[in-house]
């Protein structure tokens, strides 16, 4: 008898990692999850990217001291763009951000794994970090006239009941949008890799692996798969570039 095959979206399940014990606090299940296990990794991976990356720092760099400092000025330029030298003071946050992201998302490729950034709670927090990171250089850097954010140049005044209203809705939308389109896209792109896998297991299982009805959803899987290394990449430039952005009007306010 056949085995079941798994929905497309079993994959998108938080569980306890089977291999380490259950914990428990107050009636709450606090056991480290299977999104707790490939966060740890995206960053273990980041790290040995970059420390191996720069271990031996040369002249003539190699392939993945030049990956890591194309990476580095990629985004450090990315920064200047959207923020400004100011804005530089924020690099740290801002590459540590994209390095996060982005290899929570290309690991979220492998086989068998599982990617946080399709779950709104991860994408969520890490842009609500992002949202009160803004406030709190804002208000340290303008103190109240930081609300004046709020409130563009040149409007009439009894316009203002309207437009202000209007400017702080969509400035809490931030940290939603921010996150939602996240976790959208990984959640999109990954859906209909397991469908198209679907379709492959059950007409090949009809005429074979090698059969005409398989051979079409096996060439989607190619195409889809190297789609979402593209809007793995493209996703986590969108977050770094936006928060870059955000950052910028904490910054400069209304001088840009």
């Amino acid at each position: 008898m056949l085995k079941m095959i798994a929905g497309p979206m079993e994959q998108f399940q938080v569980h306890p990692v089977s291999w380490l014990p259950r914990f428990e606090l107050g009636g709450v299940d606090l056991s480290f999850t299977n999104a707790s296990l490939w966060m740890m990794i995206a960053v273990i991976g980041v790290t040995a990217f970059l420390v191996i990356g720069m271990a031996r720092a040369a002249l003539v760099p190699g392939r993945l001291q030049s990956m890591a400092e194309l990476t580095y000025e990629f985004i450090a330029n990315t920064v200047r763009q959207n923020a400004g030298e100011e804005g530089m003071k924020f690099f740290p946050l801002i590459f540590t951000l994209f390095m996060f992201v982005l290899f929570c998302n290309l690991f979220g490729l492998l086989p068998y794994s599982f990617t946080p950034t399709s779950h709104i709670i991860v994408t969520f927090a890490l842009a609500l970090m992002v949202f009160l990171v803004v406030i709190l250089v804002g208000l340290i850097r303008h103190g109240f006239h930081f609300f004046s954010l709020f409130v563009p140049g040149g409007v009439p005044g009894w316009l203002l009941p309207v437009i202000v209203p209007i400017e702080v809705i969509s400035f809490l939308s931030r940290p939603i949008s921010l996150s939602v389109r996240l976790f959208a896209n990984m959640l999109a792109g990954h859906t209909m890799l397991k469908v198209f896998a679907m379709f492959v297991v059950s007409l090949g299982t009809a005429g074979g692996i090698l059969s005409a009805g398989a051979v079409l959803p096996m060439l989607g899987i190619v195409a889809v798969t190297a789609l979402e290394f593209l809007v793995a990449g493209l996703q986590a430039y969108v977050f770094a570039v936006l928060t870059s952005i955000y950052l910028n009007d904490a910054i400069h306010l209304h001088e840009h």
